[in-house]
C-alpha cells in the first residue's frame, strides 16, 4: 500500500499536471494572490472574467493542488459552510445566511456546469449528499439537525430525513437506522479540478507560478526567496498553511484530516454494497467519516485520526500513521463486512478552521489586503463563492454576495500553546468515548462527553 505521495488523487493523475515556472526578479500586477489552491484560482478566475483588462499574479509555494485542494474527498457540496449563528450580527440577518447557504446550493451545479461547459472531465456525478445513522443516539441528532434546518427555512427538497428502508434502498449498510439526504452534493476528482480550474485561469491571462514561497508580504508588495511582485491587491488563500506565514501561526487552525482509498473493487461486489447513485456519504458519529464511490469503483474515506500537530504544524509529503490507517479500514469494513476490502493508498493533508468556524472575507482597503477561508472542511464549493465575492469587492461591486454574511471582520486567534494541542486532543478523546459510551448503552441521549467536546470546541 502506498503512504503519502501527498494523495491518491494527485498521485494517479501526474500526467494531468503541469509544471510551471517559479518566480525570478521583480514584477507588477495589479492583483497579487498568495496561494494555489481552489480559494486562490477561483479568485484569480472570477476576478479575470469580471475584468480581463487587469493583471493577476498567483503565487503558489509549490505547485497547483498541493494542498487540500488536491487531498481532500472529492465532495462539491452544499453543506451549512460555518456555524450559522455565528454568521449572524447585528447587521446581519437569519435572511442573508440563509441566502449565502442557497447560494452554495446553486454553487455545486454551477461548478459540475462551468467544467463541462469548458470540456474538463472531472469524473464528476450528481448524487447529493447523504449522512446515514447506526444507532439510536446518531439518528436522534440527525432527527435534531433537519428540525433545525427547517426553523432556518429549508424545504423538504433541501434535505429530507431518511426512513432506515429509504436508507438501506440507497446503500447496503446493515444496521442503518435513517439518514439526512440533500440533492446539492457532486462527488468528484479533487485533483482533476484543480488542474482544471488552473488551466482556465491561464487560458484567460492569469500568470501561475509554483515554486515561489511568499516569505513576507506587506502593502502591497509580496517578497519571495527569489523575487517579489508589487500589486494594488493581495489576496490571502492559504487556507491551514496560513499557520507558516511569519505572525500569522494563531490566525487558522491547521486541522488534520486522513483518508484511504482502496483497490478497485469488482462490479460483482457492488451489489452487495449497493451505492448506484453515486452519494456522497458520511456518518453520524462523533467521530465520523466521509466517502465517495470513485469513477473507477474504487471507495475513498477519510476522518479523523490525529486531530492537530503541535505548534501548529504540517506535514509535507502526507503520510498516513498506521493506527488511523487501521481505523478508517475498520469503519470501511464495518460498513460493508461481507466485500473483502484492500486498501491501496493512504495519506493525509491540513485544512484551516478559524475560531468561531466560520468562513471570512475581510478586506482591508488601507493595508491593500483580503483574507479569505475559513471553511473548516467545505472548501471546495465555499471556495467558489468565495473566489466570487473576493472578485466583486476588488471592483467594488454592490450585490449580494459582496454584502453577504461571509463578508466580515477575520475571527479572533486561536489560543496560544498549550492550550491549542490540549484543547484539540481533549475533544478528540471526549468524543471517541462518547462513541464508545452511545454504542455501548444504546437509547437515543448523547453522552455528556460529546455534548462537552462540542462545547468546549466552540461548535
Amino acid at each position: 500500500m502506498k503512504n503519502g505521495h501527498l494523495s491518491h488523487w494527485l498521485d494517479s493523475t501526474r500526467d494531468l499536471s503541469r509544471t510551471r515556472q517559479r518566480i525570478e526578479g521583480s514584477t507588477q500586477a495589479d492583483v497579487v494572490i498568495i496561494g494555489g489552491g481552489y480559494t486562490g484560482l477561483w479568485t484569480a478566475y472570477w476576478t479575470k472574467k469580471q475584468d480581463p483588462s487587469l493583471d493577476i499574479v498567483v503565487l503558489e509555494k509549490e505547485f497547483v493542488g498541493y494542498g487540500a485542494s488536491g487531498r481532500n474527498g472529492g465532495w462539491i457540496s452544499g453543506k451549512t459552510v460555518g456555524l450559522r449563528r455565528n454568521l449572524m450580527s447585528e447587521s446581519v440577518s437569519a435572511e442573508q445566511v440563509l441566502e449565502i447557504e442557497r447560494t452554495c446550493h446553486q454553487a455545486v451545479f454551477e461548478i459540475d456546469d462551468l467544467m463541462a461547459a469548458a470540456g474538463k472531465d472531472i469524473d464528476a456525478h450528481r448524487g447529493g449528499w447523504m449522512q446515514i445513522a447506526r444507532s439510536d443516539s446518531e439518528f436522534a441528532r440527525l432527527r435534531s439537525h433537519v428540525e433545525e434546518d427547517r426553523s432556518w427555512g429549508l424545504t423538504e427538497d433541501e434535505i429530507a430525513l431518511l426512513s432506515a428502508e429509504e436508507t438501506y434502498d440507497r446503500i447496503h449498510v446493515p444496521g442503518v437506522q435513517g439518514a439526512v439526504y440533500s440533492p446539492y452534493s457532486v462527488k468528484c476528482n479533487p485533483a482533476k479540478l484543480v488542474y482544471a480550474l488552473a488551466e482556465l485561469c491561464e487560458d484567460l491571462g492569469v500568470r501561475i507560478y509554483e515554486n515561489s514561497p511568499v516569505e513576507e508580504f506587506s502593502d502591497g508588495d509580496c517578497q519571495t526567496t527569489r523575487g517579489h511582485v508589487r500589486g494594488s491587491v493581495v489576496v490571502l488563500a492559504t487556507e491551514g498553511y496560513t499557520s507558516a506565514l511569519p505572525g500569522r501561526k494563531r490566525d487558522q487552525l491547521p486541522m488534520v484530516s486522513s483518508m484511504v482509498v482502496t483497490e478497485q473493487i469488482p462490479e460483482s461486489q457492488w451489489e452487495s454494497i449497493g451505492w448506484s447513485g453515486y452519494e456522497c456519504l458520511s456518518g453520524a458519529q462523533h467521530i465520523y467519516f466521509y466517502a465517495q464511490r470513485t469513477a473507477d469503483n474504487r471507495i475513498a474515506i477519510g476522518g479523523r485520526g490525529v486531530p492537530y500537530f503541535w505548534g501548529s504544524r504540517f506535514d509535507t509529503s502526507g503520510e498516513l500513521d498506521p493506527g488511523t490507517t487501521s481505523q478508517l479500514g475498520e469503519i470501511l469494513q464495518g460498513l460493508f463486512p461481507t466485500v473483502p476490502i484492500k486498501l491501496a493508498h493512504s495519506w493525509r493533508g491540513v485544512l484551516g478552521v478559524p475560531r468561531d468556524w466560520s468562513p471570512f472575507i475581510d478586506y482591508s482597503k488601507s493595508n491593500r489586503l483580503v483574507r479569505v477561508g475559513g471553511y473548516a472542511g467545505q472548501g471546495v464549493t465555499a471556495s467558489y463563492v468565495a473566489g466570487r465575492t473576493v472578485a466583486g469587492l476588488i471592483s467594488e461591486q454592490d450585490s449580494s454576495l459582496t454584502g453577504s454574511a461571509w463578508v466580515r471582520n477575520m475571527p479572533r486567534k486561536w489560543e496560544a500553546e498549550p492550550l491549542r494541542w490540549i484543547g484539540s486532543r481533549s475533544v478528540q478523546m471526549m468524543y471517541k468515548a462518547a462513541d464508545t459510551i452511545e454504542h455501548r448503552r444504546g437509547g437515543a441521549d448523547t453522552s455528556v462527553f460529546g455534548r462537552l467536546a462540542t462545547k468546549i470546541s466552540g461548535r
